[in-house]
């Protein structure tokens, strides 16, 4: 029989070993209760850091598998198959693309050129042109130049086939009046054409090969009273003579790159100092880009001399209108002349247009297009096209340095 002592270590021992277990329990249930709610958390956490790390990349980091998805659908639409016929519209090559202000500088270089800028949104392509007896070439430069690349081939064939495919005639009636965006159909394709060599000897060349178009009703035209905005506006730069551009006094569907004039607020101190209280515009020779709309000008004196009945951009070097920007930003100087350019734009009813904008660092890029469209520019000279089409100047970044 056992003594008291030793029932009183045996009660001891159970307890302890009862105590032991519970703690093991409760152990047991704080890991489980943990494990519930951190795994959601840390699950959570980590498709977060993915969705920021794709956003930041803009790629996607997992494969998402569409194979059943896409072979399900891989024959929609083709002949014998479900959907056949209903695959494409006329109008599918722009269907879901908005149209955006910006011009697709020297667009001959695109891999594909026209259609990748008209892919981005672009509403204006360029083309610089060569005369060689009675064809016009398209390059940057003599060097780039090949027998296939001409102003036809590349631009004016595909926008009369383009257009064809908008205005499509069949037996529900005749589309008319469409432009190259599906979305957008009154907004106009600015084509603008840099002419590289003689300028007198170019322009007639260059009005006979848009006969395609002009024919068709595509190209943007002034009546002698009015512009009837088409499809197309034809804006012709470089050595482009201004007195031929104005030689026909009731029809025009070659429109001038004039040069952007910087115009003086009213009551400034420049205003007064020319002897007037209201707007002016300085002299035709001051404050312009150099080289730009300076052929066959001698007929005029005056920037206000360029309007919308034979102008539609008024454009400029950035470089030689604000010089240099100290550390990346514009002074308060630089602000006012390009203040003051963009309002003389607008008073002669035409589109402020800058080339020559820094490209790089792309910080330094997106502010001053940021700055352009804020102040009221309609167009932004770009050569990439990706961060256009993304509109990239509306995003803010910041170099290491700064």
């Amino acid at each position: 029989m056992l003594s008291r002592e030793e029932k009183l270590v045996n009660v001891l021992e159970r307890r302890q070993v009862r105590e032991t277990r519970a703690c093991r329990r409760s152990r047991v249930a704080s890991i489980c209760k943990g494990v519930m709610v951190g795994l959601p958390l840390l699950v959570l956490l980590v498709f977060g850091v993915v969705h920021v790390l794709e956003l930041i990349t803009e790629r996607s980091l997992f494969p998402r598998d569409l194979g059943t998805y896409q072979a399900l659908l891989r024959d929609w639409g083709t002949p014998g198959h479900v959907g056949e016929g209903f695959a494409s519209y006329a109008t599918d090559v722009t269907r879901d693309i908005l149209p955006i202000p910006c011009h697709s500088h020297n667009d001959y270089w695109r891999r594909i050129p026209l259609f990748d800028a008209l892919r981005s949104g672009c509403t204006g392509v360029e083309a610089d042109v060569w005369l060689f007896g009675e064809e016009l070439f398209v390059g940057h430069n003599l060097a780039a130049l090949t027998s296939n690349r001409t102003f036809k081939n590349l631009y004016v064939n595909p926008l009369v086939s383009l257009l064809d495919n908008m205005n499509p005639r069949s037996s529900f009636g005749e589309a008319t009046g469409h432009g190259v965006f599906d979305v957008d159909p009154q907004q106009t394709l600015v084509l603008l054409v840099d002419f590289k060599k003689d300028g007198h000897e170019t322009f007639p060349v260059v009005s006979q090969q848009l006969e395609a178009l002009r024919e068709k009703g595509y190209l943007t035209f002034w009546d002698g009273a009015k512009v009837h905005s088409r499809a197309v506006t034809l804006v012709a730069t470089g050595n482009t003579p201004f007195d031929m551009v104005v030689s026909n006094g009731t029809y025009r569907d070659i429109f001038y790159d004039a040069p952007l004039a910087w115009e003086m607020p009213k009551g400034s101190i420049e205003a007064l100092e020319l002897g007037t209280s209201d707007k002016a515009s300085l002299p035709l020779d001051s404050k312009t880009a150099s080289g730009q709309g300076n052929v066959g000008t001698g007929i005029i004196s005056s920037p206000n001399a360029f309007n919308s009945n034979n102008s539609y951009y008024a454009s400029m070097s950035f470089r030689h209108a604000v010089g240099l920007m100290w550390r990346g930003h514009l002074s308060h100087r630089q602000m006012e002349i390009i203040r003051g350019q963009i309002r003389g734009a607008k008073r002669r009813g035409l589109k402020a247009r800058y080339w020559d904008t820094p490209s790089w660092p792309i910080s330094l890029r997106n502010r001053v297009w940021r700055i352009l469209m804020d102040e009221g520019a309609d167009v932004l000279n770009v050569d990439d096209l990706r961060a256009a089409a993304k509109q990239d100047w509306t995003r803010i970044r910041h170099d290491w340095w700064r």
